[in-house]
């Protein structure tokens, strides 16, 4: 699907050039200026921020939707789960916030505001992961130390927050991190967030989950790529790294309950934009296949018509963060666990007209509308990944 601003005009409400959405409906002052101001200036790492502290249930969310079509999880309908393989919300974790994180069976990790909101209402029913998890210190004030000052970890003084659940016979461990590769800093703190926190679970499953950017006109909002192969495209901040272009793997996902999973997505799949052509689809790729991987890039980086960020070829999605996993679990080498990313695509490729900066303020504002419906049916595929592993 090629998304130009007609098609954000059919399916959200507005042209966000035309017609940007006020101030209030931006979490990032910055971006709301670059909205109306076009010499504005805002840095790579603003955008980045607009989508990872965007919150569809704060004040700012309630403008966003009164200002657009856009719908809240308010109409999240309940999933209609398998006899005995509902997931079951733990109670509140023991300990301290400055505990180590409970042992498990699979750790999920997720990273946007939004996109905790949907895994919550999904995968722990009843606890939402900004308003109930616990939040998590241990070792904060070491590692924070490596963080850059106005970094989202620094601002919440938390690494993350987290709770349980069970699925099926595993328990999980669901984690919303505060640290990200895009926010941190230049020392990576997310390494050494990602190495203790594997070290504390120590699951046999790991599996970092959220939106992305679609690569190439297939995909659609909701789609969901499986990937047990990620790669880094650093090309600014980290580009001197040894890792900048490097590519890591694990083994292949456990496909059994996938046709199950796109089922489930019917509950809620209305709520995915009006001009989706067709059901959302999930793609699992296998470990060899690294043109079909998950990209991690150091800049706000999407799909657009003429290429212009050199994405296509490279992988099915763009973000911001999971090939840190692939290169934490290298250095572990024979006590990593398995891993797996699993992305929704929040934004197909965006139409190249106006200006780079214009294109970005449309991936975002798609985001902004769909990112936690998208969220659900990577939710639902976590699911089904956890419940074939047994």
């Amino acid at each position: 699907m090629l998304v130009d601003r007609k098609w954000v005009q059919r399916n959200i409400g507005f042209d966000p050039i035309e017609n940007p959405p006020p101030d209030n409906t931006f979490s990032v002052k910055s971006v709301a200026t670059a909205a109306v101001k076009r010499t504005a200036k805002v840095a790579p790492e603003d955008f980045q921020r607009e989508i990872i502290d965007f919150d569809s249930e704060s004040s700012v969310g309630r403008e966003f939707m009164a200002f657009s079509t856009a719908t809240g999880l308010s109409r999240f309908t309940d999933i209609p789960w398998p006899k005995g393989l509902a997931p079951q919300t733990g109670p509140k974790p023991k300990g301290t916030s400055n505990s180590p994180l409970p042992r498990g069976d699979v750790l999920l990790v997720t990273w946007t505001v939004d996109e905790g909101h949907a895994l919550s209402r999904v995968l722990t029913p009843g606890k939402d992961s900004r308003n109930d998890y616990v939040p998590y210190t241990h070792n904060y004030a070491t590692i924070s130390q490596k963080m850059r000052n106005g970094c989202p970890a620094k601002e919440l003084k938390r690494l993350g927050t987290y709770w349980t659940t069970t699925i099926g016979k595993k328990k999980v461990v669901i984690f919303k991190s505060d640290s990200h590769m895009s926010q941190d800093g230049p020392q990576l703190p997310n390494i050494d967030v990602w190495r203790q926190i594997i070290e504390e679970v120590q699951p046999t499953l790991v599996i970092t989950t959220g939106t992305a950017g679609g690569i190439g006109k297939e995909f659609e909002v909701g789609d969901v790529i499986v990937s047990p192969i990620v790669r880094f495209d650093c090309t600014a901040k980290f580009k001197k790294q040894p890792f900048a272009q490097a590519h890591y793997s694990s083994k292949s996902a456990r496909t059994s309950r996938f046709a199950q999973a796109k089922t489930l997505f019917k509950a809620n799949s209305g709520q995915l934009p009006k001009d989706n052509t067709r059901a959302p689809k999930i793609v699992a790729v296998k470990p060899s296949g690294l043109s079909s991987s998950v990209v991690t890039t150091d800049f706000f980086g999407f799909d657009t018509s003429d290429n212009h960020y050199k994405l296509k070829g490279l992988g099915d999605v763009s973000e911001m963060g999971d090939a840190i996993l692939g290169l934490v679990a290298k250095d572990m080498g024979a006590k990593a666990p398995r891993w797996l990313a699993i992305r929704n695509v929040s934004d197909p490729q965006i139409k190249a007209e106006g200006t780079i900066r214009q294109q970005a303020q449309v991936a975002a504002q798609i985001y902004k509308a769909f990112g936690r419906w998208s969220s659900v049916c990577s939710a639902i595929t976590c699911w089904a990944s956890i419940v074939a592993e047994g």
